[in-house]
């Protein structure tokens, strides 16, 4: 049985106990341990069910690749499924339940899917759930739903807080290890700035557990110094709970830190996800301990021999009292010496090696340890916990030799370098044979934009496995790191730390116990845990035709569990090359995709939740807005006024009453919200050539420009005024809810197709407000607060000045967006409540009446101007909206131009913009569709056009309407009819667009 040992466990403090409770029994452990620790600790030997069979499932590892303890972690706000028991430090009050069972973990009905294997082979749904093609519905797929999936769900609202973190490093080290500890001390050295992250709470890594000595000192006391000397760089960050998730293009990096996991009553965010941009990241992940496939090797109680020694060094648990050691190697000779010298039983070695090990087996034999050289397992005697083993000649078929009892068996197939951080961003890999297992290929680095590698292997990471040989790497990465940034290193070169190293015999691959094994063995020989994938589905798979590793890891669903195959992979890949006859390398690996372990969704979103999962933006003016009674419309992220209605009025009225005084007298709106981009440099014309559909590169100073903006599809996206500002600066007005969009849309083409262009772009859409002054009295109200001149001659329309109203300085724009007179006035934003105030305050004799957005669309309207999400919806074109004029015919190219040449958009049966007037006044309803004869090929009324934008017009006293119709300009006096959802036919007559001051005579006074 297993339990908590009498002494040792470095990593705990015996004087702090824990109590916990796991599936309602309440257990107890101490400060130190993790949840994987602690049940061992309380002889809980089977943690859980895998996924298919519902076999039962012990712990296999001591870390993040730990395939089977996953468990329903915590309760209410803080509940949280598929929680990793290696990785979750223990606290008082900790509650956690297994998974994937029913009723219970002892007695589970699933497992009747063991018995009824042999029917469930890989791919089995593929080939099972086609016939009868009614059964899907209504059989197949209600039990794949109910049966998919690990956990539970959660059902409340997050009770934590999290957070994000922007950083800047120029070199980041990946992995507190020894390595990760010696790579940092090297480049921090150089005095460059270093992050140094480590995943779990303990500094040092394997090394503390395996022992050695560094410089003369234990290894422990090594790494003691080292922190120490890192702790006096103030040039140097360490951060231990810290994972690096994933490495991206130019330096990128996501850091995963979990705060507050081991006392979540603390105050503070629970995690916190780091954005980091580094000069280089040295990647000082280590290696993980592979499994070795035998029949039974997924029976609670075989583990991985590393985690067995780690769980008695760090936290004085025995995973059980009788300990048989199976390996491939020389590093599973640790385990059976530290399994002896905490006084506990090791009945055999088994070497698959004919030749054994080095020095170490001569230590095991010393404390009178039996050694078993060519031998292996045949088979795991028990059911729910190993009771014993059968052994066999590894170069046999698998007859059983000898049983010996035991509760544990501990298992080495060798060691596999952590390569996907390396991998992430197109590191490459090679094979090496001689360690049998992939490392990174220094001459395949990722590279960034400079054209050199930015992620830089060490340790055991890059394959040197040893103490000795990875402290040397680790050292040569440091220096290399910080050399590569232009840091020069001290003159004094440092030493390498010096180790004395333990002779090892060479490794041998293994990967089938034994090499011959019959298939009633292979059937029970794991690959993947969780997914309970055997060797005989590898290699059913690989017989059914599916050759490539990434078309077997989907057939079999190899590696696509929680771990992601961290245990699994490799062995899977071997076991397919095997049966293919090819060598491994050909057969290459899966991808590896970021995270490199699971982060709550709750890191991602950060403080993105709440009231803040979508900040309301508000304009300066947006306090006077709400004092008026605004009724408010979603822009975007923007809340803009829709009307301000009086009390008794309706919103209808009230619209009617703002549109009337703003065509009659003064109308005030708060055009804030309105995209503002700086596009400036040298190429900023050209750059505007390639996106506006005219040219903007001659565009005086001082004047603006109308211009479309369409995809590189030939769809038109946006549209605004141009302002030049000066020779080299260009103000870009975009619509309200397209300001980021087309900001980014800049960004892309800069950075992806005319990377070398001298052009910067800044949105400062928010830095500015902007008031528009419309209607007759516009320019009176104005003079009243300035000395500048603003007559049409002194300021002509689609012009742009510096203006001073008092100490306020102002630049204003004669644009119109009504048909009116109309300045439109931009100020630093802390200044635009005062002068709102001000042009109100000058406006009352004028009776100046502030107006909200659906009288501005109403205005437009009258005068024909498009909107963008109106009359465009994604597929609507310049030349749809008879824009013609607004396309130049000047210049060779701009986005969109080749598509708009294509045979569909040239299609003169394209529907065209028009005016639509009904024909007894009523507003025909939006999004209405015009019908023509005949039906489709679904018995539908065959349609002709569709209304864009349809109001009621106080000017014109009628409904109106614009909308694009099948020839429509060439049909101008034609009635259509529009069929309403409310039984209603509208018949209105196809007339010009512009309803309104048809010439422009209203803005040009």
């Amino acid at each position: 049985m297993s339990t908590r040992l009498a002494f040792g466990g470095r990593r705990i403090d015996r004087t702090k106990p824990v109590e916990f409770r796991f599936n309602g029994k309440r257990l107890k452990g101490f400060e130190g341990d993790t949840l994987a620790s602690a049940l061992l600790a309380n002889d809980q030997v089977m943690v859980g069910r895998s996924f298919k069979y519902h076999r039962p499932r012990g712990i296999v590892a001591s870390g993040a690749e730990e395939p089977n303890a996953l468990f329903n972690m915590g309760e209410g706000g803080r509940f949280e499924p598929n929680q990793r028991a290696t990785t979750t430090e223990l606290f008082d009050g900790l509650s956690v339940t297994s998974q994937n069972h029913w009723p219970s973990l002892e007695f589970d009905v699933g497992a009747i899917n063991n018995r009824l294997a042999r029917f469930f082979p890989a791919g089995f749904y593929y080939k099972t759930f086609m016939f009868p093609r009614f059964a899907w519905k209504h059989v197949y797929e209600p039990i794949v739903r109910q049966s998919a999936g690990l956990g539970k769900a959660p059902k409340e609202r997050d009770a934590d807080r999290y957070e994000h973190f922007h950083a800047f490093f120029d070199v980041v080290v990946i992995g507190g290890g020894v390595a990760g500890l010696q790579a940092a001390k090297a480049a921090g050295a150089t005095g460059a700035k270093v992050l140094l992250m480590e995943q779990t709470a303990d500094w040092g890594g394997r090394a503390v557990v395996d022992g050695g000595d560094v410089d003369g000192k234990p290894v422990a006391d090594f790494v003691a110094d080292t922190l120490a000397a890192l702790d006096t760089m103030e040039n140097v960050t360490r951060r231990s709970r810290m994972m690096g998730a994933g490495v991206y293009d130019h330096g990128y990096l996501l850091g995963y830190e979990r705060l507050r996991d081991h006392c979540p009553d603390e105050p503070g965010p629970r995690h916190r996800l780091w954005r980091i941009r580094a000069g280089r990241i040295v990647t000082a992940t280590g290696a993980i301990e592979r499994p070795l496939s035998f029949a039974g090797n997924d029976v609670p109680g075989v583990m991985l021999a590393s985690a067995v020694r780690d769980y008695i060094v760090d936290y004085g648990v025995s995973p059980g009292d009788r300990v048989v050691v199976v390996t491939n190697n020389d590093d599973a000779y640790r385990t059976a010496i530290a399994v002896r010298q905490a006084g506990l039983a090791v009945p055999v070695i088994l070497d698959a090696r004919l030749g054994g090990a080095g020095a170490l087996a001569e230590e095991a034999r010393t404390l009178g340890i039996r050694i078993e050289t060519g031998m292996g397992v045949a088979k795991v005697l028990g059911g729910k916990r190993v009771e014993g083993v059968a052994i066999c000649a590894q170069a046999g078929e698998g007859a059983t030799l000898e049983k010996i009892p035991c509760d544990v068996v501990a298992m080495s197939g060798g060691w596999s370098p952590v390569v996907h951080l390396w991998s992430h961003c197109g590191g490459k890999l090679v094979w090496d044979e001689a360690q049998a297992h992939f490392r990174p290929d220094g001459k395949k680095p990722p590279l960034g934009a400079d054209g050199a590698g930015f992620v830089i292997p060490a340790g055991a990471a890059n394959g040197a496995l040893s103490l000795g040989a990875g402290l040397a790497d680790a050292q040569a990465a440091g220096r290399r790191a910080a050399a590569d940034l232009g840091l020069k290193t001290t003159k004094r070169k440092s030493a390498t730390p010096e180790v004395t190293e333990v002779s090892e015999a060479p490794m041998e691959p293994v990967w089938l116990m034994p090499q011959g094994a019959g298939i009633k063995l292979r059937m029970k020989a794991w690959l993947d845990y969780q997914n309970d994938v055997k060797v005989s589905d590898v290699q059913l798979a690989a017989r059914e035709g599916y050759e490539s590793v990434e078309h077997t890891k989907r057939y079999t669903t190899l590696g696509m569990a929680t771990d992601q195959g961290k245990l699994s992979n490799i062995n899977g890949l071997a076991i397919l090359s095997d049966t293919l006859g090819r060598p491994i390398p050909q057969t290459g690996t899966t991808t590896f995709r970021p995270p490199y372990t699971p982060i709550s969704m709750g890191a991602i979103a950060g403080e993105a939740r709440g009231e803040i999962f979508q900040p309301l933006r508000r304009t300066p003016m947006h306090d006077w807005h709400e004092e008026q009674g605004a009724h408010w419309e979603p822009v975007g992220q923007w809340r803009r006024p829709y009307c301000y209605p009086k009390p008794g009025e309706s919103h209808g009225d009230a619209v009617t009453r703002e549109i009337k005084a703003t065509r009659e007298s003064l109308g005030l709106l708060d055009a804030s919200t309105l995209g503002k981009l700086v596009v400036k440099g040298p190429d900023a014309g050209a750059f505007l050539d390639m996106l506006y559909t005219n040219m903007m590169s001659t565009l005086k100073p001082g004047r603006c420009r109308y211009g479309l903006m369409c995809s590189e599809n030939g769809f038109l996206i946006d549209d605004g005024v141009v302002a030049r500002i000066d020779d080299a600066t260009f103000l870009c007005h975009t619509t309200t809810g397209g300001a980021e969009r087309i900001h980014a849309h800049m960004e892309e083409w800069l950075q992806t197709e005319w990377w070398d262009w001298q052009v910067y772009v800044a949105n400062v859409t928010e830095q500015y407000a902007q008031i528009g002054v419309v209607g007759p009295n516009a320019r009176k109200v104005l003079e009243k607060l300035t000395e500048d001149d603003l007559s049409r001659d002194g300021f002509p329309f689609m012009a742009w000045k510096d203006v001073a109203f008092g100490e306020i300085g102002a630049r204003v724009y004669r644009i119109s967006f009504s048909g009116e007179l109309s300045y439109e006035i931009a100020v630093p934003a802390s200044q635009g409540r005062a002068l709102w105030d001000r042009v109100l305050a000058a406006g009352n004799e004028y009776g100046v009446t502030p107006y909200g957005t659906e009288a501005l669309h109403v205005m437009r309207a009258e005068k024909g101007f498009i909107m963008i999400g109106d009359e465009t919806d994604g597929t609507v074109i310049p030349q749809d909206l008879g824009l013609h004029w607004a396309i130049s015919k000047k210049k060779d190219d701009y986005l969109g131009k080749r598509a708009q040449a294509r045979s569909h958009m040239s299609d003169p049966d394209r529907w065209k913009l028009v005016g639509l007037e009904t024909v007894d006044g009523s507003v025909i309803p939006d999004g209405a569709y015009a019908v023509a004869e005949g039906v489709n090929a679904n018995g539908q009324r065959n349609v002709q056009g569709r209304v864009t934008s349809t109001y009621f017009s106080p000017t014109l006293g009628r409904g109106i309407a614009m909308g694009l119709v099948l020839h429509g300009p060439d049909r101008m006096g034609e009635e259509i009819e529009f069929p309403g959802t409310d039984g209603k036919t509208y018949r209105a007559r196809i007339v010009d667009p512009v309803f309104f001051d048809k010439d422009g005579e209203k803005q040009n006074v």
